[in-house]
């Protein structure tokens, strides 16, 4: 690097050039190589301060030399979501393809805000958020739907438009009604809006971690008589827990009947309804206001993506749109989508290149035969499972999820011991960074928790950590 070149922030051709492939060939090495890898990191934060730390330096250092740095120090302690044994949390399977429209967008700087700045990006996102509009049955003219960091971002801005339009300014006597499973976001959103915890409903489950409905309908009732104002009714379609899907239809017809905003949290699950039965599945996912569903998850995208999807377009802008003197200029017609009046972010990254580009370079097709191939998958590690003498099955498998736990049937523990046990059969196995495999508690009762969600997870792969199990189990 010349002097000259450093004081603008730039390398030279030849410098670029080389630095673009060793960046490549390092993450088509990743791809290739990272079911050979452990994927679990494990570090202190001495470990990593030791590693890592230091002032900000003043002098330049060959580039080189830094993305060595990055490569020895950095990379080795991420977890990789995309292994085939990472089966906690919700996997982040990714595709190589989306991984490159992301360095694309990155490095040619798209601004995806407004049609002014770049009409192609703004283009691109209402053209993929009409797939998605379509494959859930919202309507096609009307609908709308905004691209955004995750699932957290989606619903927090699904729930201030139902505020918006069932509320307007005043919003203390309103009361929104949710399940005790679902996701933590949805609780936070509601929090970060500003409402109070007397607020919030959360409604118990039944047995099978669906809503219960007679519960929800009581405190309906009761909340009206006190002189509350119901104004949302949250459903998940794929619980994190369980894959559960709620009573989407028999809710929707309660929302309507009592005049609330239908908001349905499918994050997870959502990508469900590519499987065969996924329409079956998610019936009634359609007569949603709004639907969050995370394209980083089931739908096979980098970090990070979300999605949220309305039946009107004009909720958003009639909630998001401020006109400040700097943007009066690039306002534009109404044709002309400013995705900065549809959401909360006005500087956005182009997130709809890398889901145009991998869905027109794989098909439609391959996608739903990888979400079908989890779907089976999952049925076929749960009835290993039942086979077994070691192992109970909590909750079937339900959208690629499933928990289960160590429990010997000669062996008569009791459930304190059997907690105990599951933990540390989890803490062995991250412990041994062959497998991702941690617990959640279902009833009262410590499980582990499986979600098979990446397609290139093998039955043998899943079979490896059952056994691994038994070994800490022994």
């Amino acid at each position: 690097m010349e002097a000259k070149d450093i004081a603008r922030l730039e390398l030279s051709e030849q410098e670029m050039r080389d630095y673009g492939y060793k960046v490549v060939d390092a993450i088509v090495e990743h791809h290739l190589n990272q079911h050979k890898k452990k994927p679990v990191a494990q570090a202190s934060r001495e470990e990593m301060d030791s590693l890592l730390r230091e002032h900000a330096p003043e002098a330049p250092t060959a580039a080189n030399e830094v993305f060595d740095t990055v490569m020895e120090k950095v990379m080795p302690f991420t977890n990789i979501m995309s292994h085939p044994k990472f089966y906690s949390f919700v996997p982040g399977p990714s595709n190589y393809v989306s991984a490159m429209a992301d360095a694309l967008a990155t490095g040619f700087n798209v601004f995806s805000g407004g049609w002014a700045a770049s009409p192609a990006a703004a283009e691109l996102e209402i053209v993929t958020i009409n797939w998605l509009l379509s494959l859930y049955g919202f309507p096609k003219k009307r609908g709308g739907g905004i691209f955004t960091s995750g699932g957290s971002m989606a619903n927090l801005t699904a729930l201030i438009t139902a505020r918006n339009i069932k509320c307007g300014d005043d919003f203390s006597k309103a009361v929104i009604y949710l399940s005790d499973q679902a996701h933590s976001s949805n609780i936070k959103a509601i929090r970060v809006m500003g409402f109070r915890k007397e607020q919030i409903r959360l409604i118990p489950t039944d047995l099978e971690f669906k809503f219960a409905i007679n519960k929800l309908k009581n405190a309906i009732n009761k909340d009206r008589l006190a002189g509350w104002k119901p104004f949302c009714l949250l459903a998940s379609a794929g619980t994190t827990n369980t894959g559960t899907v709620d009573q989407l239809t028999e809710l929707a017809a309660i929302a309507k009947a009592e005049d609330l905003w239908f908001h349905i949290d499918g994050a997870y699950g959502g990508a469900a309804i590519l499987a065969k039965n996924g329409k079956q599945l998610l019936k009634g996912v359609e007569k949603a206001d709004s639907l969050t569903v995370d394209p980083h998850k089931w739908f096979y995208q980098p970090y990070e993506m979300g999605c949220l999807l309305v039946r009107n377009h004009k909720w958003l802008s009639g909630t998001f749109t401020e006109v400040p003197e700097y943007l009066k200029d690039v306002e534009g017609n109404s044709s002309e989508i400013n995705f900065y009046d549809h959401g909360i972010q006005l500087t956005r990254r182009f997130r709809a290149l890398k889901f145009y580009m991998s869905i027109k370079t794989f098909g439609l097709k391959a996608f739903r035969e990888a979400v079908q191939y989890n779907f089976d998958l999952c049925e076929k590690v749960e009835s290993i499972l039942r086979k077994s003498k070691k192992w109970e099955v909590v909750s079937p498998a339900t959208l690629a999820v499933i928990n289960f736990r160590y429990n010997p049937i000669d062996q008569n523990l009791s459930e304190q011991e059997l907690d105990a046990l599951n933990s540390k059969i989890s803490e062995g196995v991250v412990d041994s960074r062959e497998a991702m495999l941690v617990t959640t508690i279902l009833n009262g009762q410590t499980v582990l928790r499986m979600c098979l969600i990446n397609p290139r997870t093998t039955l043998a792969d899943v079979e490896e950590t059952i056994a691994l199990c038994e070994k800490m189990a022994d």
